[in-house]
This record gives C-alpha cells, structure tokens and sequence, in this order.
C-alpha cells in the first residue's frame, strides 16, 4: 500500500521530514538554498512558487508542511545587521486556499493563527552532556494546522525543579545566545552544548552545526505527523 505524500516546503535539512517520514509520510522536500544532507527527495526551488501550484492543482500531495524562515519573528532580530523578508505571511495567505491538511512552524511571536507549543523537554529529547550529566532541550516552537493537532505541555520547569539542566542549541554566537535567553527571561549565560550532544538533543546525528542550530526535533513532526495521518 502506498504511503501518503507530504510536501515540506522551506524544509532547510530536513528535521521535519525525518519525524513525518517515521510517521508514516513519503516526503518531497523544496528550498531555496541547495540542501546536501535532505534525506529524502530534494528540490532547490522557490518554496512559495510551489505552494502557487498547490493552489492551482498543479502539485497534488496528501499533506503539507512549511517552516518560513524565522529571522523576521526571532527574539534575536534586534542583533541582525540586515532586515529579513516575512514570508510567514504570504505562505499563511496560500495555505489558506488548500483543501489539504497543512501545518505552518515557526518561533515564539511569529503571528500564527492559533498555534500550539511544542517543546524539547516535552518529548524527553535528553542527552549526557560533556561532563556525563543530563541535559534537556529547550526549544519552543509554534505551530498551527487547518487540522486538531493536540500536543503535551512544556516540561521544563518541571526538569528545573528536578535539578536537571535545560539548555538550548542556539546559532549566532554568545552574543545572539545572551540576548535570546534575557528575552525568554531565562537568562543562563547563554550556554549550549557541544555538536555531538546537540545533535543527540535534536535527533539528527548528520546535520552540521549551523544545520543544527535551525532543525526542527524529528519528534515534534512525528507527533504531529500520527495526527495528520487521521484525517489524510
């Protein structure tokens, strides 16, 4: 039996696809930029310049999933030396013309239309840090379907008040790391773990560092990809 396809536009090196590929999705990737590590079928392309032919019915696909870029929305935009493009809004305005089940996934403060927050420590994404002690991750992000998709609560308040670390795997530097963390309120002096344990964390062994520091947790879309598979 032939399993439903799930285009993933924006897909960046594919921590989404991986967690809606073990859910039970063939996944199509599409970005602008070249992706060396996609792991499944890739093409470098404009990722709205697709989503138009979804509208049209050029592209046919059982689900959809998109991750715009974030720079626009981060709590770390205040640091950037140039003004990102939003994009959030016009995939928003075409995924609003699908018939399909999409899903769009963004960071905290995007503006989403009802989005639910998945976090790392909901999911037990858990790794021995360097020094042997367990470290969880903390990485919120949004999301919103045209589908119910219904998620655990964040746990990590629960891991603080358990004594395990929390940290994050952030990209930019220190500096872009203290700033996001005061913005957050949860400034630590901006710590994040080693590439080895970050990859543990997030759950994609191949990625590079930068790569890391974008992905999406395969967990997050598995969970989401279980529930699209209900109404696919």
């Amino acid at each position: 039996m032939a399993r439903p396809r799930l285009l993933d536009l924006f897909c960046g090196a594919g921590g989404a696809a991986v967690g809606y590929d073990r859910a039970g999705f063939d996944v199509v990737g599409v970005d602008i930029a070249p992706q060396p590590h996609y792991p499944f079928e890739f093409h470098r392309a404009d990722a709205l310049d697709w989503a138009d032919a979804l509208t049209t019915g050029l592209l046919r696909f059982d689900a959809v999933h998109a991750s715009p870029p974030c720079q626009a929305f981060s709590v770390t935009r205040a640091t950037h030396h140039k003004r990102y493009p939003d994009l959030l809004t016009p995939t928003l305005k075409r995924f609003g013309l699908l018939a399909v089940p999409w899903v769009i996934e963004n960071v905290p403060g995007a503006p989403l239309p009802s989005p639910v927050v998945m976090c790392g420590a909901a999911f037990g994404c858990v790794a021995d840090d360097v020094d042997g002690a367990p470290l969880v991750l903390r990485r919120h992000r949004l999301f919103a379907s045209n589908v119910l998709v219904l998620v655990p609560p964040c746990a990590c308040a629960e891991y603080r008040h358990r004594g395990v670390r929390v940290g994050g795997v952030y990209g930019g530097g220190p500096e872009n790391r203290r700033i996001a963390n005061r913005a957050l309120g949860t400034f630590r002096g901006g710590y994040t773990p080693a590439k080895a344990v970050a990859a543990e964390l997030i759950g994609c062994p191949t990625m590079t560092k930068a790569e890391l520091a974008q992905a999406i947790p395969p967990a997050y879309t598995e969970h989401i990809g279980r529930q699209l598979l209900e109404v696919v």
